[in-house]
């Protein structure tokens, strides 16, 4: 059994490295105008607001389109929505064919030349469509496929490192490398979202594949068969919510193996799948093996335990001319996985997860032999506690059986003399590494399975004006956002309690967003000896849903979380390190700043005398360079004039902008980045007596502009 599960990993290597050898690097062509375009957004039982925030997303998209809503769940709340959004809304008596079904069933009473599809939770970015159409220019091209990236970066398959710049995901190596790769060899497959299909193509394959419970890629091979070509853009494009405990995640995991087990089972990918190239046989074929793995995964589990029990070798000749063999072999087998991951692959991250679903992976290949199984929607709640239990149950066995087996080997070599010390020492190395990864993906389950908010805070700061009580117009950064509540930093009163009332505007980058709630939260902080507020909790209380739908839209079909945290999926491989590449997807310059305080600012040179607001970074470190983040371009080499605002004092500083910018889309508007390296401090002011040191400095315009702003924040 050992030598078979070492064959199939050899052969699970050769098809890995087919896989991602070569990637295709494309570029988006600029789409033909005129095209007519149905964007379908699928939902059954997801909840209205998650279904509110894609309809918002989808309806800001560029290039003309009409958004449909498919509810297969008939409910009211959802025509509703609907007829408010001004979508067009579909429903049906049954689900049969569950959402190939409904997404069939739409395509009979649209007229549209493409289908664009998303799930319920993924929000599409403004250019999604501008971004895709444009390989259609080639009439061969079937589909386009994005990849499904997530903004909850909480979730349970997405990973932080401590500094908090590299966030994984469990999925990065598949949607940064095995697609790219896949398309290639023209074998790039549908995901079910983030996707947009030629209408003709789909009629010609009689629509959305049914009788799976995996319908894209049922609906890819059924495509790729007929001869139509693929493409994958690999720029994110869309966001979606990620399975945030180990239930949902094993939930969609097992359906996906089930689907693929069907799919192999009903086309024949390797012999029988007539249409396709030899190449696209074997991307598919990896696809499907990758659930056998579980089986694979699940007896190097056992087999130290077998060996430390029984004394039964499956090695015979253990020794020095082994060694010099299998280490280098392991050596160099994880070093060629982390160059041929670009950076993606995460080694010991998989391992963990390779020992979280291999149960489930074994489990889902029995659906080879099963008919009528049903699709099944990935939750997207909090889930029980006894059935986050049920779903660790196979890595608790093997951790309490590896942990048994040390014992047990080590008391029968010494009373028996059962296993050569080597066979020991080798077995129980592998016993404690087994048990380590189950001890690793028990107490991460474990703790994940725990929610303290039912809706994910975007770590996107933004400049505010607050009122407090008799309090009012002080500037704060607002941190931690969603249409739920907020982090505020800033100045406030000692008397402050929880529940007191709170208002002010959120400034964003299309206008300044009124804003009312209470405090929740009060987080306290000591300089000095001395206790003062840091920060305040916020939940929002909305006047008029708009202005939740306006936080909202900005918020998500974003990446700006990313850009303004300078996040990276890539680590340093050690070739890149070897050669000197260092910074991993760092090319563009890095604006992270430990703290952001508000900033309004002038350029002296502007046509109109404007003070405009903004963020600057506030470090702890001197290093003489400040980074700041606007909502309109600044003129290179201009001269500007900043007032800053943070809790101890507010500052007026004047210099030029180093215009190393970066420009950051999102859903509303623009974000402009830049660094500012010789910005000089001008004045300091904790009253309003230094009135005439300011009009010695700056012009009577901007004076009557921060005059206010200045006497609202001392007091």
């Amino acid at each position: 059994v050992l030598y078979a599960a070492e064959a199939y990993g050899i052969v699970n290597t050769l098809l890995h490295l087919l896989m991602t050898w070569r990637l295709t690097e494309r570029v988006a062509p600029p789409p033909v105008d005129g095209h007519t375009v149905d964007v379908f957004i699928p939902t059954i039982n997801e909840s209205a607001d998650m279904v509110r925030h894609t309809l918002l997303a989808s309806i800001n998209m560029d290039y003309p389109h009409q958004t449909w809503l498919l509810d297969d769940g008939n409910r009211e709340e959802m025509a509703l929505l609907a007829k408010e959004m001004d979508c067009r809304y579909v429903t049906r008596s049954d689900n049969q064919h569950a959402k190939a079904g409904n997404l069939n069933n739409a395509l009979k009473q649209s007229t549209a030349d493409f289908v664009a599809v998303f799930d319920a939770d993924h929000a599409p970015k403004r250019n999604f469509l501008t971004h895709t159409l444009g390989y259609f220019r080639d009439n061969e091209v079937a589909f386009v496929q994005a990849p499904q990236d997530f903004f909850n970066l909480d979730s349970y398959q997405h990973r932080a490192t401590r500094e908090k710049k590299v966030v994984w995901t469990e999925q990065s190596l598949f949607f940064r490398v095995i697609q790219r790769g896949k398309d290639y060899w023209n074998a790039a497959f549908f995901c079910g979202s983030c996707a947009v299909i030629r209408r003709n193509v789909l009629e010609e394959i009689g629509g959305f594949a049914t009788g799976t419970v995996t319908e894209d890629l049922h609906t890819s091979l059924k495509i790729h068969k007929r001869g139509y070509k693929s493409v994958y853009h690999a720029e994110p494009l869309a966001f979606g919510i990620a399975p945030s405990s180990v239930v949902p995640f094993m939930k969609q995991r097992i359906r996906w193996g089930q689907g693929a087990m069907q799919v192999w089972r009903k086309e024949g990918i390797v012999f029988f799948a007539r249409g396709l190239t030899l190449a696209q046989r074997l991307n598919y074929l990896a696809s499907v093996l990758t659930y056998f793995d579980g089986w694979q995964k699940g007896f190097f589990y056992i087999a130290p335990v077998i060996v430390l029990v029984t004394g039964t070798m499956p090695i015979v000749a253990l020794n020095q001319e082994f060694l010099l063999y299998f280490i280098p072999y392991y050596f160099l087998t994880f070093w060629v996985f982390e160059e041929v991951g670009r950076g993606y692959g995460r080694t010991l991250f998989i391992e963990q997860y390779n020992m979280g679903r291999f149960a489930g992976f074994a489990w889902s290949t029995l659906g080879f032999f099963k008919s009528g199984l049903k699709f099944s929607v990935t939750p997207k709640g909090a889930t029980p506690k006894q059935d986050t239990y049920r779903f660790i149950t196979p890595q608790i066995g093997i951790l309490l059986l590896n942990s048994v087996s040390i014992l047990l080997g080590i008391f029968f070599y010494f009373w028996l003399g059962h296993l050569p010390v080597e066979g020991l020492i080798a077995n129980i190395i592998w016993a404690v590494i087994n048990l380590s990864l189950a001890l690793t993906m028990i107490i991460y389950s474990l703790r994940l399975s725990v929610f303290h908010r039912a809706e994910y805070r975007f770590p996107i700061p933004l400049p505010a004006r607050v009122d407090i009580g008799e309090q009012t117009g002080n500037f704060s950064t607002v941190d931690n956002v969603s249409s739920s509540g907020c982090r505020i930093y800033g100045s406030f009163p000692k008397a402050l309690q929880r529940g007191d009332g709170i208002r002010g505007a959120i400034m964003l980058p299309a206008g300044s967003l009124p804003f009312k709630g209470k405090v929740t939260a009060i987080i306290e902080a000591t300089n000095s000896g001395e206790k003062y507020i840091k920060a305040l909790g916020c939940c929002f209380e909305w006047d008029n849903p708009r202005q939740r739908d306006a936080l909202d839209l900005f918020l998500y079909g974003s990446d700006l979380q990313w850009h303004l945290n300078h996040l990276s999926e890539r680590i340093v491989t050690p070739l890149d390190w070897l050669f000197g590449y260092t910074k991993g997807e760092g090319e563009q310059k890095d604006f992270t700043a430990e703290h952001w305080a508000v900033m309004m600012y002038k350029e002296h040179d502007a046509a109109e005398e404007q003070v405009s607001p903004g963020l600057i970074s506030i470090s702890d470190k001197e290093t003489g360079s400040r980074s700041i983040l606007v909502f309109r371009p600044i003129s290179a080499a201009t001269d500007i004039v900043v007032a800053v605002f943070t809790r101890r004092k507010h500052t007026l500083l004047q210099g030029k902008l180093a215009l190393v910018g970066r420009k950051l889309d999102c859903p509303t508007s623009t974000i402009y980045m830049y660094e500012a390296v010789n910005l000089t401090e001008i004045e300091k002011w904790p009253s309003t007596s230094n009135i005439r040191v300011q009009k010695r400095v700056l012009s009577e315009e901007l004076v009557s502009s921060l005059l206010p702003l200045s006497v609202s924040a001392s007091r």
